[in-house]
């Protein structure tokens, strides 16, 4: 791609310098863009007319390599697959597997592999997808380019271009390398996905200063853009990773993925179980084989209480929670790549969002038109040509309004954008703001044929307008549009009532002042001007574009989705806050911000950003502020400074531009219909509707989530709280053993299991989107619920140790004893489980019935262990008895308070919150 280290030279652009065997260096560092054509060419050894000999280019291509991207090197599926079981709880499971091997329980060490397998083959196809993100970057590239080869144009594999080639652009090309542009016909350039500018820049061929920024380089042409409009020469100064767009590959390369603070969470979960289930498995079989109990007894209780610790069910509950919730996710139109993105959006506290295709509808709109009679308003947006014309919020009939009819004739016939329905859509072809100028003379009805075009004098950078020259019988009209400050000095009269009239000074006045106002607020502003010129005149530009009649003024914008403004509204009710970061001029991007209602007072240009340093930036971004004019580096930067003020930060886009900041974010959102594949294959989250609206939406159902993941979590805590207390309690009292490992595997993995999935598809609670984001350094359990833990969990081994007790106080042997404090524990955790439905709200205000999955759940799990003590093959397997009817009576009695009292404090809270605000 580049030159040997010691023979190449970086401009300050970026672009690579030419080396010592690819022509003459030149003593000056000014970057490509500021250098004269001739200067570009004599420095790379090229000529315009005659392009690189062959024999050249090969040498060239030998000394750079292909014009393709470096990336990191492709993690082998195997390391992929690896990681998948590196995790804490993993590991404890699989020790858990190897101590079932070790004490006969063989059935329950597979099932344990199996959910140690299920849950790593998840992981490991999500996570295999997201490695191959950057390899999308390819297929931006083109594969083919036109270039002058030896004084002919030739079509040769994109690959094999090199710096000095000269290459020819048309309509409709992407550009296969960075070029500095030699000869440019009305060539516009689409840079969105590159630098979020949402208007095709027109291309010149006049050196720039040298500070000027990426977006407003209009002598270059970047890699991956498109050409819209015109035809143009350029010679390669960069190829591949030497690009701007190959720096982008490379910065998102660099990102590193972080884990997610559940993921953090629920890692240091596992490491203090695990150290734990270690610490009080050896203190307990110790103590007790030292105070004079067998070896073995005492070796089965520590299996016993090493299996109790560990909730094994947890990895596996939450893989599938979250599998589940892609589901869920899909349904509100947002599409995971990772299981762990719910989380990391529900726990969002800032969400950056670039502006172009994501607040806006990335499609042109004439939303107004002055005209000399009153301005008109258009309604409707996008290319959708359905709305009509409004004056003072009165509907206006267009055919009774012979100037504003002349001035959409005029949009319509200067243009070279075509405007068609591609079954239920409408699609547009060319400019967007020619595009937005069809549009609006379709919602006047005016036939898309017209007259026949006999001249074209095309816009250009220096000229800032266009006129199309048409013939209808022996009339000829030339059809001007342009900047309004150009077109206006061209004018010496205006259409008022249909009739030609002088331009007087107080017009003229009108006019400034009305497309000086459109352009503060942001709108992109044409005038539109005709002549009919006399027979025989010439076409000449000179002869078409003077004493024109000035026909009104057009604002366009990219307007706003029409959802975003309510759902900027819940993300601040949520406490999320919105920040946005475009590549597009602050003037729009402050005007878009006050349509939304994003409320910032402060909009901080690329370059004001550039010279901050971290202590000033992290100080700006604790205010309301909009980014415009931005690079990728600026955006990278911004989110990371956000994370290390501790936010929890989600990046939205569309483009190139967006793809290392998608990547650094916590969790990075694409856009599914318009997206490129880099911007999606960088992302956690794709949404298919493109709709802003959807975000937050996906911050609903993340929060609910990882509420509901807190909830079994904190369940299945308590059960196992009550499974070691009882044991160890058990060993205080010198009874025989209370629970085999079986039986307790069992416990954790069958039935508890079963109803901690059912509690994941909890619905989320009324006030979900009402309170702030969780605290992402906040422990799972709090000191309040670690409490309701302890507390519900002793009342488990209290009752199963009386259950026990008095079982073995009335002679009914051990086996009797063991049966019935096992299924007596697994039919309170099924009451228990009831209690983390709402933490709050009692079970009448929740719904007994609106979670239907828990009671199928609940009664399957009741279910399976009626088979555990009756089905003889089970019996075997879990070493129990056939229970009789008084058995079951007192199983009911001990297990009621277990739903009641919790019940009845949740039925007392809400009584005094509802006194409290009467009061």
């Amino acid at each position: 791609m580049s030159a040997p280290a010691e023979t190449r030279e970086t401009a300050t652009d970026g672009g690579p310098r030419p080396s010592a065997d690819s022509g003459a260096r030149l003593p000056e560092v000014l970057p490509w863009h500021a250098r004269p054509a001739e200067d570009v060419l004599k420095a790379l050894g090229s000529d315009a007319d005659q392009g690189l000999s062959h024999a050249e280019a090969e040498r060239r291509r030998a000394a750079h390599g292909p014009n393709t991207l470096h990336t990191r090197p492709r993690t082998p599926w195997y390391r992929v697959l690896g990681r998948q079981f590196a995790e804490a709880l993993v590991l404890i499971l699989v020790a858990a597997a190897g101590v079932s091997v070790l004490v006969g329980a063989v059935v329950d060490a597979l099932t344990i592999l199996g959910i140690v397998l299920l849950n790593g083959v998840l992981g490991f196809v999500q996570e295999w997808k997201a490695e191959r993100a950057i390899e999308a970057l390819y297929q931006m590239l083109a594969p083919r380019a036109r270039v002058r080869r030896a004084g002919h144009v030739e079509e040769v594999d994109a690959r094999h271009l090199v710096p000095g080639d000269v290459v020819v652009v048309e309509v409709g090309d992407r550009v296969p390398a960075d070029l500095r542009i030699l000869d440019a016909y009305a060539l516009r350039l689409d840079e969105s996905a590159l630098t979020g500018e949402s208007v095709p820049v027109a291309k010149d061929v006049a050196p720039l200063d040298p500070e000027t920024p990426l977006a407003a380089c209009q002598s270059m042409a970047w890699m991956g853009t498109v050409a819209t409009a015109g035809r143009g020469l350029g010679a390669v100064v960069a190829t591949g990773a030497e690009t701007a767009f190959g720096r982008i590959a490379h910065l998102t390369a660099e990102v590193e993925d972080e884990a997610t603070p559940l993921q953090r969470k629920l890692g240091v979960l596992g490491r203090q179980l695990g150290v734990a289930a270690v610490a009080v498995s050896a203190v307990i079989a110790g103590a007790g084989w030292l105070t004079g109990r067998g070896l073995l007894e005492m070796f089965m209780t520590g299996v016993s209480l090493a299996v109790a610790v560990v909730p094994e069910g947890l990895p596996a509950v939450v893989t599938l929670t979250l599998a589940l919730g892609v589901r869920a996710m899909v349904r509100r139109n947002v599409l995971l790549r990772r299981l762990s993105a719910a989380e990391a959006i529900g726990a969002a506290t800032v969400i950056c969002t670039d502006k172009t295709g994501t607040l806006t509808q990335n499609e042109m709109t004439v939303d107004r038109l002055w005209i000399a009679s009153g301005a008109v308003d258009l309604t409707g947006v996008g290319y959708d040509p359905a709305g009509h014309f409004e004056r003072d919020g009165r509907r206006v009939d267009y055919r009774a309004e012979p100037d504003l009819l002349a001035l959409l004739e005029t949009g319509l016939r200067c243009t070279h954008a075509e405007v068609y329905q591609d079954g239920t859509a409408w699609r547009a072809v060319g400019d967007p703001t020619e595009a937005a100028l069809v549009v609006a003379a379709y919602k006047a009805w005016l036939p898309p044929e017209g007259p026949a075009r006999v001249a074209e004098f095309a816009f250009t950078s220096a000229r800032k307008r266009m006129t199309m020259v048409v013939r209808n019988g022996a009339e000829t009209v030339a059809h001007v549009k342009g900047a309004p400050e150009v077109v206006l000095a061209r004018c010496t009269s205006v259409l008022v009532g249909g009739v030609a009239r002088p331009l007087d000074a107080s017009l003229r006045r009108e006019a400034e002042a009305a497309y000086q106002a459109m352009a503060r607020a942001g709108r992109r502003t044409l005038a539109l001007a005709r002549r009919t010129l006399a027979p025989g005149a010439p076409l000449t530009a000179e002869a078409a574009e003077q004493d024109l009649t000035l026909l009104g003024l057009a604002s366009l914008q990219d307007p706003p989705r029409p959802e975003v403004a309510g759902a900027l509204r819940r993300a601040r009710t949520a406490g999320v806050r919105v920040v946005m970061i475009t590549g597009d001029a602050p003037e729009t991007a402050r005007a878009i911000g006050q349509q939304i209602g994003l409320g910032a007072g402060r909009v901080l240009t690329g370059e004001a950003l550039a010279g901050l340093d971290d202590a000033a930036l992290g100080e700006a971004l604790r205010d309301d502020v909009i980014f415009a004019r931005t690079v990728p580096e600026h955006k990278l930067r911004i989110v990371s400074l956000l994370q290390a003020q501790g936010e929890i930060v989600g990046m939205t886009g569309d483009g190139v531009n967006d793809a290392p900041a998608l990547k650094k974010a916590d969790v990075g959102i694409a856009m599914g219909k318009r997206g490129t594949d880099v911007a999606q294959g960088a992302s956690d989250m794709v949404l298919t509707d493109d709709h802003f609206a959807s975000i937050i939406a996906g911050v609903e159902e993340g929060r609910r989530q990882y509420a509901n993941i807190r909830k079994f979590v904190r369940y299945l805590l308590t059960s196992n709280t009550g499974e070691v207390l009882a044991i160890f309690g058990n060993i205080l009292l010198g009874g025989p053993l209370l629970l085999l490992p079986v039986q307790i595997l069992w416990m954790n993995l069958v039935t508890d299991g079963l109803t901690a999935v059912a509690l994941g598809v909890e619905p989320a609670e009324r006030d979900v989107m009402r309170r702030p984001p969780h605290d992402p350094k906040a422990p799972l359990l709090s000191g309040r619920w670690l409490a309701v833990v302890a507390a519900l969990g002793t009342y488990l081994a209290l009752a199963t140790l009386a259950l026990f007790h008095y079982v073995l106080s009335q002679g009914g042997g051990v086996a009797l004893a063991q049966t019935v404090a096992f299924t007596g524990l697994v039919v309170m955790e099924k009451a228990n489980v009831f209690n983390f439905r709402a933490l709050r709200e009692p079970i009448r205000t929740v719904g007994l019935f609106s979670n239907p999955w828990l009671l199928v759940a609940v009664a399957g799990t009741l279910a399976l262990q009626l088979a555990a003590v009756y089905v003889p093959f089970l019996q075997a397997a879990l070493q129990t008895v056939p229970l009789g009817a008084a058995d079951w009576v007192l199983i009911g009695l001990v297990s009621l308070p277990v739903f009641a009292v919790p019940e009845v404090i949740k039925m007392l809270g809400a009584w005094k919150r509802r006194r409290s605000k009467l009061a």
